[in-house]
């Protein structure tokens, strides 16, 4: 005959069952209690990703009674008492008045029993304290999928029964941490992860971004070590940029000195790229999407601001139109400020080391304001913008493949995508003369190489 054994996970032992006599919290009550409030939009617990609200409803819609009580040694003892002569149960908050010959059962409560009790418990409850008035409901609670039924539904129920009201109004479920090879790490594999190993080597700010940004709502991650090393060079690369920026700030500058009234093609481009960046993150962040926004927040600050904005505002810095140079440190400024305040929630150790640094900085950068769009700046065309970035990325490549120096002066066209030449402007030349020491020329003549770029080609 052969037939399944239920074996332990973690010892593989032969799980034995056997009758016990044990307590038990009837559950029907207290679950169509809570599926009374989830009807309603006001009084629901929101979950996130949505899908696993049908995971939570389903499972309080088909609930069976509790067994609370646990055979360990730690815990919150079972308020139970015998009496020893007479044989009868007590059960209340407080002891018997006279416990003599009373024995209080030996039990403590499930874990998540005590756990259930957290969300209001911690805050002074049963008293009416200034901080469970502050700070009950919680906004948020971040919890993995593995436990809605263990932690978030118990602590849905207690939090209604006792307080009338939800523990919290979103839940955030995140997926589970996994190995390389996508297994569950787990000391019985021997695959864990000491996280203080990986901070001493990449840095905890490197971590923590990982972490958060690698993480989509629901779905389990693999712990890769070159995406946590990749997470310490953008951190090099935001230090890097602050330490050009401090090093172009003039000497004393006040915040009231920042004035962007009279950007150049290059500042107005990236502080409308800023205020798209605000806008999207802000709005992924609601949402709790925190891969999106680092995505987000990685394109703009290594491409846009370090890559492209830092070094064409050296032309302005390093010029005598002192016009042109302030507004270069304005825009600096209003960058590096807004970018630490973006980062703050996913690299807090070393934003908070440069917003020291700023203007005006506060005593603590977790005292700023969320960044806000940046009103009344000088409209800039994105797209065209963007050709010129083009037109310089594919000017290197064409230098490249001729085995010329990137100093080689070379001349260049560009026609728009119904063949019509287009003229540079002014900001746009001196932006790719700079950048890519290129001059333009109008009359198209002899053998030409064509590359296409953004909005058009490159002659």
């Amino acid at each position: 005959i052969t037939h399944n054994v239920a074996h332990s996970e973690r010892t593989h032992c032969v799980v034995e069952q056997y009758l016990s006599q044990q307590w038990f919290v009837k559950m029907k009550p207290l679950a169509e209690d809570v599926l009374k409030y989830q009807a309603d939009e006001e009084t629901k617990i929101n979950f996130y990703p949505e899908r696993f609200e049908k995971t939570f409803n389903g499972w309080l819609e088909n609930i069976e009674d509790w067994c609370i009580s646990r055979q360990l040694w730690w815990g919150h003892r079972i308020p139970a008492w015998y009496n020893t002569v007479t044989g009868e149960t007590y059960v209340g908050e407080t002891d018997p008045e006279d416990t003599t010959n009373w024995v209080q059962d030996e039990d403590v409560l499930d874990t998540w029993f005590s756990s259930a009790l957290w969300p209001f418990a911690t805050l002074g409850w049963p008293e009416e304290t200034a901080d469970l008035e502050r700070y009950y409901p919680t906004n948020t609670m971040v919890t993995g999928y593995d436990i809605i039924f263990f932690w978030v539904a118990r602590m849905a129920f207690q939090a209604r029964h006792f307080t009338k009201n939800r523990p919290f109004k979103d839940v955030l479920i995140h997926g589970l941490l996994r190995d390389a090879q996508g297994r569950k790490m787990s000391k019985s594999l021997g695959n864990g992860i000491d996280p203080m190993k990986v901070i001493e080597e990449y840095g905890i700010d490197a971590l923590r971004f990982f972490l958060t940004t690698n993480s989509t709502p629901g779905q389990d991650m693999r712990y890769i070590p070159e995406k946590v090393e990749a997470a310490g060079n953008f951190i090099n690369k935001i230090w890097n940029a602050s330490r050009f920026v401090f090093m172009n700030l003039p000497e004393g500058m006040k915040v009231e000195d920042v004035d962007l009234t009279h950007l150049s093609l290059a500042d107005a481009w990236i502080i409308n790229r800023l205020n798209e960046t605000i806008t999207h993150v802000t709005e992924n962040m609601e949402k709790y999407e925190f891969a999106l926004v680092g995505n987000e927040l990685y394109s703009f600050v290594w491409d846009d601001f370090c890559s492209w904005y830092v070094e064409m505002s050296k032309t302005a810095l390093n010029g005598t139109d002192e016009v042109a140079k302030h507004a270069a440190q304005s825009t600096l400024y209003v960058c590096l400020k807004a970018i630490v305040s973006l980062l703050q929630p996913f690299m807090p150790f070393v934003t908070e080391e440069i917003y020291d640094l700023l203007p005006g900085a506060k005593e603590s950068i977790n005292l700023e304001s969320w960044p806000t769009v940046i009103e009344n700046v000088t409209a800039c065309d994105l797209s065209a913008m963007a050709r010129v970035i083009s037109a310089i990325q594919k000017i290197r490549e064409v230098k490249i493949v001729n085995d010329l120096k990137p100093s080689t002066l070379i001349h260049i066209a560009l026609k728009d995508l119904d063949g019509n030449t287009i003229m540079a402007d002014e900001a746009m030349s001196a932006i790719i003369m700079k950048l890519a020491k290129a001059e333009w020329q109008d009359i198209l003549e002899g053998d030409l190489t064509v590359e296409a770029i953004q909005g058009g080609s490159l002659y």
